[in-house]
């Protein structure tokens, strides 16, 4: 992923965090956004990670970090344990995005998702005029070796979001390099030309509020 772009994914994502917040970063790999979230919002920053590698490197940077599974870990946490519950671009490489999504909403009262947008132009190319699975800044992995299993669009996760009742509060869209696409422009715009999704979340029927 291009520099630009991976900023601005966390930039927006630290921008959705209230300060001092309590935060969960499910699958936070290297620990780079748990340490901005620490940094620049000043947050009590939880995290769990599959890798031993990238747990390693989360200690290294002096962070709270547990070796787990999104799939399976996140039931042993209690209801309302946070405030934010994060999983940046790892979506896509969980067994089952939709009971993860709503263990997230349980454990935290808020959470943010952000994740490659398969329905974006460039892929759509490669698929359909190419014949060959995509490999894009988002999606640097050939098929055989790709931890992603869940591949969607921008369009699937609205649904889903319908589907599980669950709110979303602010939406972003991000191209591929990294800025905005237009806040106002319809959900297939984004589909569209959108190479990132970036999600705040929260529960359907509970009323929105400030952490």
């Amino acid at each position: 992923m291009p520099p630009t772009a991976r900023r601005v994914d966390l930039l927006l994502v630290a921008d959705m965090v209230e300060r001092g917040a309590r935060v969960l970063d499910v699958g936070c790999g290297d620990g780079a956004l748990l340490e901005l979230l620490e940094r620049e919002r000043g947050v009590d920053g939880r995290g769990i990670e599959l890798s031993r590698e990238g747990v390693n490197s989360c200690v290294a940077r002096g962070l709270s970090v547990i070796q787990g599974d999104a799939d399976t870990d996140l039931g042993a946490y209690p209801d309302d344990a946070f405030d934010y519950v994060v999983l940046s671009q790892t979506l896509q490489a969980t067994r089952h995005p939709r009971q993860v999504l709503e263990q997230m909403l349980r454990i935290g009262r808020r959470a943010i998702v952000s994740f490659p947008n398969f329905g974006h132009w460039r892929i759509r190319l490669q698929v359909g005029f190419a014949g060959h699975m995509p490999v894009t800044p988002n999606m640097p992995f050939a098929w055989y070796d790709t931890p992603n299993i869940h591949l969607c669009t921008i369009r699937d996760f609205v649904s889903l979001c319908e589907k599980a009742d669950i709110v979303m509060e602010r939406s972003f869209a991000l191209d591929a390099g990294g800025s905005r696409v237009r806040v106002d422009a319809p959900w297939w715009i984004w589909n569209l030309f959108g190479a990132q999704g970036v999600f705040l979340l929260r529960r359907g029927g509970v009323p929105a509020r400030r952490p």
